[in-house]
Order: structure tokens, then sequence, then C-alpha cells
């Protein structure tokens, strides 16, 4: 693994954001070019990912007529929840964590709150809840996740509101804070952790050692088990050196090769059956294994893995053209589903989308993630990894991989890791 420098890491955050672009940037002086006056690009979802595409379309050529649709009116993120579920010092209300999508609709897109119920795909349009469709000349769609009910007996969304999962942001989050502030002292904390891929791979462990800090404090004779259907998790060395050195004896990992496999889930007596035996809970946190978002699912645009395939150059969707597919819901492999890879795919498809309407091939793309994880408000690790394209299986492979060494400032990555959050929500949503 290289270890990958601070500068090197802003370097290379900087081309991310402009690979498309730049890998075609030959092509742009080039005389006709065609005039995109008149071209209509919808995005589906106003998340991490399509809130960026919205956004740099019109950065890229504000002749282009952007329409960004989303349900809500506005966009509850995961980054950040962590923090409320855990009441850490300093931490945001679910009320501060919203983002709206003002300074989106300043830069001269339009923005449009309703729900898409499918798309045309051999008419190009979009089919909204009202009745109403919105035609497209290129489509992006950025559905997020949903989850697989039926992967785990026992546990399905009715049985969410007993044992929440959390993994959404807003009234899943609320009620494991309230389940965890009810705990008393020497009751344990369970979070059942899937098989991968899902959002955000380290999530769960950060999640650990945050409700850890919690019980600390308040509740010391209480521990956070993880019961997870892995043999390894991201970050794996650095999280076991944290929990050692922060919370001995309070966290403890049990993993897929050491329990099995999960037979079913009982929510009303927090139980989880495994192959090899069963564990009891007063509160538990169930992460069920995940999927595309159901948007996805009726317009055709995931294979059987339940997921959406997509050719990384542009990450036009391989099952439907004139489509895109960005964040969680596509193969991106081997990028992470995280808000950070989103954000990073959905420039790098913005700017695809406008070489494929100006009759352009885009260039090869460049991509970055950086992930940071807090063990404590003044403990945290951090993993970046760099993608490139590779012309000859056609799919994106790691260039160069890092993360906080063993011995790194744990209490300067949490500086950072708060820092980089309030700064990469202005530059996704202004």
């Amino acid at each position: 693994m290289t270890q990958f420098s601070r500068r090197a890491f802003l370097g290379w955050a900087a081309m991310a954001g402009l690979a498309g672009t730049l890998g075609c940037s030959g092509n742009r002086s080039k005389p006709g070019k065609p005039s995109l006056a008149n071209a209509k690009v919808v995005v589906l979802g106003g998340g991490f990912a399509g809130a960026t595409a919205a956004r740099y379309l019109t950065l890229l050529d504000p002749s282009l007529k952007v329409t960004l649709i989303e349900r809500n009116s506005y966009y509850l993120p995961c980054p950040g929840s962590n923090e409320f579920i855990t009441s850490l010092p300093g931490h945001k209300r679910p009320k501060e964590l919203r983002f709206d999508y003002k300074a989106i609709k300043a830069t001269g897109v339009q923005s449009v709150t309703g729900e898409a119920k499918g798309v045309d795909i051999r008419n190009r349009a979009v089919l909204l809840a009202d009745g109403s469709t919105v035609p497209y000349d290129r489509l992006i769609v950025a559905p997020g996740i949903d989850f697989r009910w039926d992967a785990i007996p026992g546990y399905d969304e009715e049985a969410s509101l007993i044992a929440p999962h959390a993994w959404q942001a807003g009234p899943q989050t609320s009620l494991l804070r309230r389940q965890l502030r009810a705990m008393r002292n020497g009751d344990v904390v369970m979070i059942v952790v899937p098989q991968n891929p899902y959002r955000c791979p380290p999530g769960p462990y950060e999640r650990a050692s945050l409700m850890a800090h919690f019980l600390k404090r308040h509740m010391p004779r209480s521990k956070v088990l993880i019961l997870d259907a892995k043999t390894q998790f991201s970050k794996q060395a650095l999280f076991m050196q944290g929990w050692k050195e922060l919370y001995p004896g309070m966290v403890e990992w049990i993993s897929a090769e050491k329990e099995g496999r999960i037979e079913r889930v009982d929510v009303h007596k927090r139980t989880v059956h495994t192959d090899f035996g069963r564990h009891r809970a007063n509160v538990l946190n169930v992460i069920p294994p995940q999927k595309a978002g159901k948007l996805a699912q009726i317009a055709g645009l995931v294979d059987d893995s339940g997921w959406c395939p997509v050719d990384p150059r542009s990450f036009e969707s391989t099952l439907a053209p004139g489509v895109h597919v960005v964040g969680d819901a596509c193969i991106a492999t081997p990028m992470p589903k995280s808000a950070f890879a989103a954000n990073a795919q959905a420039k790098v498809c913005a700017a695809a989308v406008v070489d494929l309407l100006s009759e352009r091939e885009p260039g090869p793309p460049a991509l970055i993630n950086h992930c940071y994880s807090l063990l404590s408000p003044e403990y945290a690790i951090s993993v970046t990894g760099v993608y490139e394209y590779s012309p000859g299986d056609k799919t994106l492979v790691a260039t160069s991989t890092g993360e906080t060494p063993p011995h790194g400032d744990r209490e300067r990555e949490a500086a950072m890791a708060h820092s980089w959050q309030a700064l990469f929500m202005k530059e996704v949503f202004g």
C-alpha cells in the first residue's frame, strides 16, 4: 500500500473534479462545436451525486437546460448522522443537517420537487407521479440505495421500527439515538453488519466507536457487539488499534468466520441467530443488505446483482442508452459506495455528458475517494484511493491507495475530518 501525502491528495482531488473535462480538453478547441443551447439534461435525485451533477453541468456549459428532480425539498445526508446518534459534543440536530437546493437553483438549474414514477427510455422522458412528463436528451439517475428486506428472515421494514437500521438519515437515526440514550449501565448494543457491497463500508465501525465513546462517559459497564457478515472490513487494523487504545474491552467484533451465516433475527427479543449460536442485545441495530434505489429498478437499470452496470468512462448505463447512473447505485468497482466517490463520479459524468451532447468522445477519467472515520471527537483515521480507467478491460483500477499511518496524529485527523465535512457539504450544496 502506497502512503499518500496530503499535498498529493489535494492535487489529485483537484484533478478528480475535472477528470472528464481534462480528458478531452484537446477536442474542446476544435472549430464547429455544436450548440448545446437546446439540449435538455435531467438529473433524478438530489443527494451527493445528483446535486453535484446538476451543479457541474451548468458550470461546464451554462447554455444547457438542466432540471433537477427530487421528491423532497431538502436533503438529509448520512455523513454526520453517527455523531447525532451518539450525541457528540457540538453535534448537529436534524434541522441543521438539512440542505435545500437554493444555491443550486441560483446557478441556473431548474429544481422540481416531485416524485419520479418511471422512465420512458424510448421516448426519452421522465414520468412524474402527478402525471406530467419531463423530456430529456441525456438523463442522469442518482437513486441511492434501497434495502433487501427479504435477505434476513425476521427483519423487514416493519421490524426496522423496533430494531432500526439508521442507514438512511431521518426518523431511523432519531429512533436509534433515543434507544441508545435509554440504555442502562451494563446493557449491550449490537450492530449487525451486512456483506459487501453496501453504502459507506467503514460506517458501521465508526458508529460502534462513537457508541463506545458515549457509553464510556455515561454507562461504562456497557459494551458494543459487532456481528459481521464479513471476515474483514475497511480500515480494520486502524479501527482495532483505536478500540484497544480508547475503549479496551468495550467493543467486540465477531466475524462470519467465527459465527457463520446469520440465520434469522427476532427483533422483539433483540436476538440474532447464527449458524453456530445466538446473541442477544438491549439495543439492536440491524443494517440489512442493500441494492440500487427503487427508481433504478423500475427503469430497468439494474442487473442480477441488484446494482447498475455502467461504462466508467461516462457512467452511461450499459442497459439503457442515453441514461447515466452515478453514486451508490452504480457498479464502479473498486471504488467504494461513499459520498466522496459519488461526488467524484458525478463530476466525471457531467463532463462526459457535455462531450457526448457535443458529439465528442469522453476522455479517460481519473477519480478519487477520501474517507474519514471518527473514533472519538478527537481521534480519527482516513483512507484514500485513486482510480483510473483501464482501456484493456474497460474498468476502473486503483492506481494508488493510502491510509493514516499506525502512529499518525489522530487528533489532527479529527480536526481535518470536521473541517472536511463542512467544506464538502458546501461544495456539493453550495
